[in-house]
């Protein structure tokens, strides 16, 4: 029970970069999640067993991947333009965390039980959290030395406002599988309350790709619920002839209507605009020149180090974001572009490796929630750079180990009751 809760703590509190140990270099989810690892090692020799599970298979054979692409590149980036070893430093022993993360995650021979309890843990965690960090947003409770707005934009105990959507987007598809698996009502009740205030929070930081990702998740997730009622038994049931014929109606349905909906093109266009940072104005078309802007210069470097990437840490030129001369670098805030400057083509093979991995793991699980927890990892992960956060990876080794042929469901009816 420990060690889910330090792990659910490491996870679900990544994102709180502004709240600061005093006096330590690192935060409260590397503490927690260097104290779950130490605990986990002491399970080991206490004589606790390991096992060689597909899932763990994979991320190993990712994690040295990865290895060996980043020590390549940092090779090239030694030898060419790399001086600044602070920002290498700080990604190696993120990933070098990670990994014992994930590895020791899928080796546990109950890792479907505990990351399902952990599940719970987190969601739970993400409500205290964003209960508090609202009370702090809208004045009710102060706390010294944190800001929660950036401008308009909600950032709670984050640096900005994409951080905390960003796990937002990631814990409503885990609370989406805790609602869609869980056979108890009070448990159902409480995870749907935790999505819809997930939502809340996760709109008020007014990202597009927030927007976005909730959108296409949800779509997604219902396409597949409607997938799986209509075809989940062989007797034909009026409701599902029902929704059947409701679903071939609906073709000929939106060929008429689309006059209409011709017609309505200008408010619909202004009600989206309306939902996203600066209502798609001035402030949504800056945005999306900067990030052209650096992901075209991260190509230029990965392309001029021959695609053998130059090593952890930014690489984009800083000038690029501020105008006032600065010999540091900057990323490129696109997962595959970013891996690209650092590991070259082979770190981007593999990451795109591991995720087609993992939705295929996904959809092999048969619950809806994981496919959609892919959508929103692969929608999130082209505009940010997603992979040195936690809750990532736990969301990939969730998926791995779901679609382990393992009896999760009769664990999960355990686990709720």
């Amino acid at each position: 029970m420990i060690r889910d809760v330090l792990l659910a703590g490491g996870v679900a509190m990544a994102y709180a970069s502004q709240l600061e140990i005093p006096g330590a270099p690192f935060g409260y989810s590397e503490l927690f999640l260097a104290l779950w690892v130490m605990l986990s090692f002491v399970r080991v020799i206490a004589g606790g067993r390991l096992e060689v599970t597909p899932a763990l298979s994979i991320l190993a054979a990712f994690w040295l991947t990865l290895t060996v692409a980043l020590a390549i590149g940092l090779i090239v980036g030694l030898l060419t333009t790399v001086w600044y070893l602070a920002a290498p430093v700080h990604d190696m022993i993120a990933y070098l965390l990670l990994a014992s993360v994930t590895c020791l995650l899928a080796a546990d021979p109950h890792a479907d039980r505990h990351l399902r309890r952990t599940c719970w843990w987190i969601i739970a965690i993400a409500d205290l959290c964003f209960a508090a960090q609202l009370a702090l947003g809208f004045g009710l409770i102060h706390q010294s030395g944190v800001n929660p707005w950036f401008w308009d934009r909600f950032m709670g105990w984050s640096d900005n406002p994409n951080q905390l959507a960003l796990y937002c987007a990631m814990f409503a598809p885990i609370a989406l599988y805790l609602a869609t698996t869980s056979s108890n009502r009070l448990a159902q009740l409480f995870a749907v309350a935790s999505l819809a205030l997930i939502v809340y929070v996760g709109r008020l930081t007014k990202s597009d790709t927030h927007l976005l990702t909730t959108v296409l998740t949800g779509v997604v997730f219902l396409g597949l619920r409607i997938r799986a009622w209509i075809t989940t038994s062989e007797r034909a049931t009026v409701g599902r002839q029902a929704a059947i014929w409701l679903l071939v109606g609906l073709v000929p349905l939106s060929l008429s209507l689309s006059p209409y909906v011709l017609a309505e093109t200008a408010s619909v266009e202004n009600f989206a605009k309306s939902l996203t940072k600066g209502e798609g104005g001035e402030a949504t078309a800056e945005t999306a020149a900067l990030r052209i802007s650096l992901w075209t210069n991260a190509l230029g470097k990965g392309l001029e180090s021959g695609s053998m990437g130059l090593g952890p840490g930014p690489h984009v030129d800083r000038s690029i974001v501020y105008k006032e001369f600065s010999d540091l670098p900057f990323e490129a805030h696109s997962t595959p572009l970013d891996l690209y400057t650092q590991g070259g083509l082979l770190a981007v093979l593999a990451l795109f490796w591991i995720v087609g991995i993992s939705a295929v793991y996904a959809w092999r699980s048969k619950i809806d929630a994981m496919v959609a927890m892919l959508v929103s990892i692969g929608i999130f992960g082209f505009p940010h750079l997603i992979v040195r956060h936690p809750i990532v990876w736990f969301s990939l080794t969730l998926c791995l180990v779901a679609g382990t042929p393992r009896p999760i469901a009769a664990t999960a009816q355990a686990v709720d009751r």
